[in-house]
């Protein structure tokens, strides 16, 4: 009976483990799912989107808002205004003006008509006369009442056979201020929505531009969002009015909202002031999460075999993973110093202890000067090589009863334990020489640093905080002094 009751006593503890870690997996899946979950939407509404947005954004400055600022140019350009003021005689210079401009600016086309005579010159010559009434030449004359400087408006070009153009109209003033034509210049439509084409291949993202009424006036060749096309207006569309709430555009910054068909949707919005116009990039969110549903139902099929097959090994397999979340806990992973939460354990100690034998505790806060650069220009993984490297050296340079953390980024943390003044900045200098006389390797690329110190010694009183928050300053100092150098509190004069 006793046997039977163990061993009933055996199978119902394997039971409960049994469905304890399957209930342990199942809920880490789960939590993890939904954690990587927020962090990703997270991610997409506070930093992919408007990182997107701001790309494209520069991108457009480039590619749409350059021919504002030649037409600009044009219409403030001494040559034309003196050669429509002199009565427009030799059509061959304008032309060759004309033609010039085209061709260095790479614009599509070029232009100029003449208030005076209403002719339309183009880079190929004479054009026709501007005149009123006719549809073709109706944004002439809207510019001309126009109180704004210029317009830009989408229109078939005669130049070009007829092509789809967006133009930049620029008003022309004389010396006193008086309309005497309009100028500017062109590019193919058809070239701006390969442009777009190319953001939303580059990106994932559908990428449209709107006016200040809600009217699509630019987007890919496939169209927008939900199908939006050219002239259609945002309000059209019933699945954005949730981001509408009574505006033509939704406002500044990022939205979300839903589609008919349930998916999330998230919206970045961004004035263009150069053109009075809208960016908008939308992201679906279903796509985005694909990889990491994938990735649950992997983790729980996963999770039922290893649930089946490692019951026997639990208890060791617990004691190993303790292990490992302790070295986890403790240790920067990169460059394997402790990390902030080891250092608040070990300072703590050695604080405790400098304060009750009166002994002298000196911290040094050590980054790596202009690391950003670096890690622009040669990439993160040669930043990450450059911190193993420094790390090392800060090791090489120390005793083994300093501390030493890896504080966060390219910041470093070292207290040293019985350190006088004198010595600390040696310990300091030390490590400043030779950062800056490393050469550090990456790819077989050398690489050149320097570092900047901030020093404070404790004082009576002191928490880790306040001896800390001094040895920031003192870096400051360093870094506002030029960097590559030591500074410190209460250590005496700076030492540079």
């Amino acid at each position: 009976m006793p046997a039977r009751s163990a061993l009933f006593s055996q199978r119902s503890l394997t039971f409960a483990l049994l469905i304890l870690l399957a209930c342990g997996f199942l809920g880490t899946s789960l939590l993890s799912y939904f954690a990587s979950r927020g962090a990703i939407r997270d991610g997409i509404i506070n930093t992919e989107l408007p990182l997107t947005s701001d790309t494209v954004y520069s991108e457009i400055q480039k590619d749409l808002i350059r021919p504002v600022l030649i037409a600009s140019m044009m219409a403030q350009d001494t040559f034309l205004r003196d050669w429509v003021l002199a009565g427009e005689q030799d059509t061959r210079r304008i032309t060759r003006y004309l033609r010039e401009v085209m061709g260095k600016q790479d614009t599509f086309t070029s232009f100029f008509v003449s208030d005076r005579s209403l002719t339309y010159y183009q880079a190929k010559g004479v054009l026709k006369k501007v005149e009123p009434g006719t549809w073709r030449d109706a944004w002439y004359f809207r510019l001309r009442d126009l109180k704004a400087p210029y317009e830009i408006n989408v229109d078939l070009d005669m130049a070009n056979q007829d092509s789809l153009t967006v133009f930049i109209n620029y008003k022309v003033m004389d010396y006193q201020q008086g309309f005497i034509g309009a100028a500017g210049v062109g590019l193919s439509v058809a070239s701006v929505v390969q442009l777009i084409d190319k953001y939303q291949r580059r990106y994932q993202r559908s990428v449209f531009f709107t006016d200040s009424n809600g009217k699509v006036l630019l987007t890919g060749s496939d169209g927008g969002p939900h199908g939006l096309r050219v002239g259609q207006s945002l309000s059209d569309n019933p699945e954005l009015n949730e981001v509408l709430a009574q505006h033509n555009v939704p406002g500044e910054g990022s939205h979300e909202y839903a589609d008919s068909a349930g998916h999330s949707h998230f919206l970045n919005v961004r004035q263009l002031p150069e053109l009075n116009w809208y960016l908008l990039v939308d992201k679906r969110e279903a796509g985005t999460l694909d990889r990491i549903r994938h990735s649950l139902y992997l983790n729980l099929a996963i999770c039922t075999m290893i649930t089946l097959v490692v019951l026997s090994l639990l208890h060791a397999m617990i004691r190993r993973h303790q292990a490992s979340t302790e070295a986890l806990a403790t240790l920067d992973s990169l460059t394997g110093l402790p990390n902030r939460r080891s250092f608040d354990l070990l300072a703590a100690q050695a604080l405790q202890e400098a304060q009750r034998d009166c002994a002298p505790l000196v911290a040094l806060l050590i980054d790596l000067d202009h690391f950003k650069v670096l890690n622009d220009t040669h990439g993160h993984l040669a930043g990450d090589e450059v911190l193993r490297q420094f790390a090392n050296v800060l090791q090489g340079s120390l005793r083994q009863s300093d501390i030493l953390c890896r504080w966060g980024g390219e910041e470093f943390i070292v207290l040293l334990r019985e350190a006088e003044g004198r010595q600390a900045i040696d310990v300091a200098e030390k490590i400043r020489r030779r950062t800056e006389q490393l050469t550090f390797n990456y790819d077989e690329q050398p690489l050149r640093l320097t570092t900047s110190i901030g020093l404070s010694g404790l004082q009576t009183g002191d928490t880790l905080h306040t001896l800390l928050t001094r040895a920031d300053r003192a870096l400051y100092r360093a870094k506002q002094s030029g960097r590559n150098r030591v500074c410190s509190e209460t250590l005496g004069p700076d030492h540079e």
